[in-house]
């Protein structure tokens, strides 16, 4: 029997949702729910239909698992905990300052509904948080580095699209090299947010806005823009789409360590994505979850979940006895 999954939102993520969805026998895409009409949108899954969002709740029965696929901002934080109370839910929140809050309101409604929900399924948070974390288990004593890019961050891209007066925005997340380097050599520097990364934004108006306003509002942006180095350009729409068109992605996980009773070895963990499409790589970390989130539902558990919370084997389309023979 197929997991029934419904998608909410087809942007970027949608879509590569749906992609994702293909690429799993046992995941069916059930519905994609929308807020724009129905009828301007086209998905490619012949055996599923369109429907406005306002339609989402009569179709509780027919869904196992709706994936969110609004941007951080200001839909998942809304979003998220209103559909655990109907559904299990998965989310890829991303702004990391804020998950605590967004994880209390969500588990409430997930276990008043009696529900499972997972939030900030991707690559980091996601992927990139687990790596942080077996690194720090495996050595206490160490120090942590997390660089990201050169790329274009979803979530920051959206944030910007926000802002009165811009029709279109891409902002590429791009690491400090000479830092990079000095943490690979195992120097331990000590590094500010802005010594690690720099972001450069590119901007599409509107005829006539305040260009000025707008760049600082990018500039002064709490939890995105405020503690980096950042570079705005105003581009044309035909240029943003020549020259902007790809969502490329990627970055690194680094934890250097010391073992021995004196400390006496060094050593290097790093975890690196290089990715050419950011959403769709995202959206089959997401999916991988949606299979986690319908299993622990059956057994039983509610609330909400992180991927610490998520044992790998939740994961797999595999069962057990076949990781344990060709995985391990």
């Amino acid at each position: 029997m197929s997991i029934r999954i419904g998608i909410l939102g087809y942007g970027n993520l949608g879509r590569g949702v749906e992609c994702a969805i293909k690429h799993n026998p046992d995941l069916e895409l059930k519905a994609v729910f929308t807020r724009r009409d129905p009828a301007s949108v086209k998905i490619l899954t012949e055996t599923a239909k369109v429907y406005h969002v306002d339609e989402a709740v009569k179709m509780k029965d027919d869904i196992d698992v709706m994936i969110l696929c609004g941007g951080s901002a200001t839909d998942l934080p809304v979003q998220t905990p209103e559909f655990a109370k109907y559904f299990n839910v998965v989310d890829s929140f991303d702004t990391h300052a804020k998950i605590p809050e967004h994880f209390e309101a969500v588990d409430k409604a997930a276990k008043e509904s009696g529900k499972t929900a997972l939030i900030s399924a991707g690559w980091d948070p996601g992927m990139f948080s687990l790596n942080r974390l077996y690194a720090n288990a495996i050595m206490p004593t160490g120090k942590d580095y997390t660089f990201w890019g050169k790329g274009v961050s979803q979530g920051h891209s959206d944030a910007v699209r926000r802002i009165e007066g811009v029709i279109d925005a891409r902002q590429y997340t791009i690491p400090v090299e000479k830092a990079l380097e000095a943490v690979r050599n195992g120097e331990n520097p000590e590094l500010t947010t802005r010594e690690k990364h720099t972001r450069e934004v590119f901007v599409v108006a509107k005829e006539g806005a305040d260009k000025a306003r707008i760049e600082n509002e990018i500039k002064t942006m709490p939890n995105y823009f405020d503690e980096y180095d950042t570079t705005v350009h105003f581009i044309s729409e035909e240029e943003m789409k020549r020259d902007h068109a790809g969502l490329p992605h990627g970055g690194f996980v680094i934890r250097t360590g010391k073992t021995g009773w004196d400390d006496e070895h060094n050593h290097v963990i790093e975890y690196s994505l290089k990715l050419d499409s950011n959403p769709e790589f995202t959206s089959s970390v997401i999916a991988a979850y949606a299979r986690a989130v319908y299993r622990l539902n059956k057994e039983g558990q509610t609330g909400c979940k992180t991927v610490f919370d998520i044992a790998p084997v939740y994961l797999s389309a595999q069962s057990p006895e076949g990781l344990r023979a060709h995985m391990l």
